[in-house]
């Protein structure tokens, strides 16, 4: 599989920093809240909400945080709904890599501003609706951590049920599927004693990639990962093809 996934797959060790730091609990209140908002408010019925939940709970975010996040989307406090608005942004980083930004939030002009100053000070460009994202589609991902077995088999396994491609760092595993065939893979790697799910998303999934050398790798994976910390970002993809080296190097100082 191309290396732009690997982007993906060093995250959930960024992700335990983040935790920590009281960072990745914010970010999964508010996908809770949106999904509930913007659909029904039992999970069951919710595909989006149901997603989210499941992500927070691998993230070992308490039950209450989830129910009030829950309770904050669908109006039931008194508070009612935070007001989150939905917007993506799209750039172009070292090496020509085009670089897709999720938001929520509730002052679209200081996430306008924080997110192209980034790009700009990465020597990157912000750049207009369309000009990046062509070259995605919606796919299903998930993430996962191996504590016994070959990765390698167990990756295969999830071919045969129904995922399309996958991609391995160490002992963690991401698979891409249809996004229609997302909950029936994830229910078959959940009977697998094995496997932990660290994350099951939507997520854009590039058509092509750009191959980046040594330097352009370091530069682009310090640019995800500033995009990353920025309050209002919920997800950031790229299409960039990492060198391997780069990647190792950068998983060690996470």
């Amino acid at each position: 599989m191309s290396g732009h996934s690997k982007w993906s797959t060093i995250k959930h060790k960024k992700g335990i920093q983040d935790a920590r730091k009281g960072v990745l609990f914010t970010k999964l209140s508010r996908e809770i809240t949106v999904a509930a908002k913007s659909g029904d408010s039992d999970p069951e019925l919710n595909f989006r909400l149901r997603l989210a939940i499941d992500n927070a709970k691998s993230q070992n975010m308490p039950k209450d945080n989830i129910d009030r996040a829950i309770a904050k989307g669908s109006g039931n406090n008194a508070g009612g709904a935070d007001s989150f608005e939905e917007i993506t942004y799209e750039g172009i980083g070292p090496g020509g890599v085009g670089i897709i930004i999720q938001t929520l939030t509730d002052n679209k002009n200081r996430s306008a501003a924080s997110v192209r100053s980034t790009i700009t000070r990465a020597g990157g460009t912000f750049a207009t609706t369309g000009a990046v994202s062509w070259n995605f589609e919606q796919k299903g991902q998930i993430v996962m951590t191996i504590s016994d077995g070959d990765p390698e088999l167990i990756a295969l396994d999830t071919i045969d049920q129904g995922a399309e491609d996958f991609d391995i760092l160490d002992k963690i595993i991401e698979i891409t599927c249809s996004y229609t065939n997302l909950s029936n893979i994830q229910k078959e790697i959940q009977k697998n004693d094995s496997v932990t799910i660290d994350k099951a998303e939507l997520a854009l999934v590039p058509n092509s990639t750009v191959s980046l050398d040594k330097n352009q790798s370091s530069q682009t994976l310090k640019l995800l990962d500033e995009l990353e910390d920025l309050d209002d970002v919920q997800k950031v993809f790229t299409n960039a093809d990492f060198n391997d080296e780069s990647v190792e190097m950068y998983s060690k100082t996470i």
